[in-house]
C-alpha cells in the first residue's frame, strides 16, 4: 500500500471521528445518543488495562482460527471434488444447496446438544459461516478453468493426480483466496452472535469479544459496547489483510502484472 493510500484512509478515520464527535454534542438524530469518540477513549483506556479485554480478543480470535482453519481444509478438496467430478457433484451438490441457505446461528442450538464444550460449539458455527463461501468460490473458479489446458496436460502424458496438483488446482488458487477473504470476514460476523447466544463460555472461561459486548450492554455501558465494536472491525480487517498477504505469497506471478 503506497503512502498515499495510507494518508488518505487516516485522513478519512479522523474525518469520520470528527463528524461522530460533533454528531454527539449536537443531539444530531440517532448519533446524538451515542457517546462521542471521546468518551469511547476514556471507556477504551480502562479496558486496556484489565485481563479481561485481552483475553477476550485472545478467545475470540482463537475460534475464529479454528472455524477458518477447518472451513478452508474441508471447504477447498470438497469444492474441487464437486467441480471437477461430474458424478460426485451430482449426489451431493444438491443437499449442499439445501443446507447453505440455513443461517449459521440457526445451527447454535444443535451445535450446544452436538458438541461436548461450548467452545467447539462456536467453533463449529464459525465453521459453517465460512464453509459455504469457501466452497461456492472453489467450484465457481475451477469451472472456468479452460478445458483445452488439461487436455494439453493429459497429452504430455500427465496423470490424474499431475493434472490435479499442476493445472487444476494452481488455476483455482485466485478463487480460493478470494473465497478465504469473504470467509474470514464471515466467520468475525458469525463468532460475535454466537458468543452472545451460547454464552460464550462464561466471563471467566475466555467469554470472547461478543460476550463481553453482550455484558457491556447489559450493564448500561454504550461506549465500553462501541469499543467492543471498534475491536471486532479491527480484528476483521487485520485479519481480512493476513489472509490477503499469504494469498499473494501463494501466487508470486500476480506481483508480475
Amino acid at each position: 500500500m503506497s503512502r498515499g493510500a495510507i494518508l488518505r484512509g487516516a485522513l478519512g478515520i479522523l474525518a469520520f471521528l470528527a463528524l461522530w464527535e460533533l454528531g454527539a454534542r449536537l443531539d444530531a438524530p440517532i448519533v446524538g445518543v451515542l457517546p462521542g469518540p471521546a468518551d469511547v477513549a476514556s471507556s477504551f483506556a480502562g479496558l486496556v488495562g484489565s485481563g479481561g479485554y485481552w483475553e477476550s480478543w485472545l478467545a475470540s480470535g482463537e475460534r475464529v482460527l479454528w472455524g477458518f482453519v477447518a472451513a478452508m481444509s474441508v471447504g477447498v478438496p470438497f469444492g474441487l471434488l464437486l467441480a471437477i467430478n461430474q458424478r460426485a457433484k451430482a449426489l451431493l451438490f444438491p443437499p449442499f444447496e439445501i443446507l447453505r441457505p440455513i443461517p449459521p446461528l440457526a445451527w447454535v442450538p444443535l451445535s450446544i446438544l452436538f458438541w461436548p464444550t461450548q467452545n467447539l460449539s462456536i467453533e463449529f458455527v464459525i465453521f459453517l459461516g465460512a464453509f459455504y463461501t469457501v466452497v461456492l468460490n472453489v467450484v465457481g473458479g475451477a469451472e472456468q478453468i479452460d478445458r483445452r489446458h488439461v487436455l494439453v496436460a493429459r497429452s504430455l502424458g500427465a496423470g490424474t493426480w499431475t493434472v490435479y496438483r499442476r493445472v487444476i488446482l494452481p488455476a483455482t488458487l485466485p478463487s480460493i483466496a478470494t473465497g478465504a477473504v469473504v470467509g474470514m470476514g464471515i466467520t468475525w460476523e458469525v463468532v460475535v452472535a454466537a458468543e452472545l447466544i451460547s454464552g460464550g463460555g462464561g466471563a471467566n472461561d475466555g467469554g470472547g469479544l461478543g460476550f463481553l459486548l453482550w455484558n457491556a450492554y447489559q450493564g448500561g455501558a454504550i461506549a465500553q459496547v462501541i469499543v467492543c465494536m471498534i475491536s471486532l472491525g479491527v480484528a476483521g480487517y487485520a485479519s481480512s489483510v493476513v489472509v490477503r498477504v499469504l494469498s499473494e505469497r501463494l501466487m508470486p506471478w500476480k506481483e508480475a502484472r
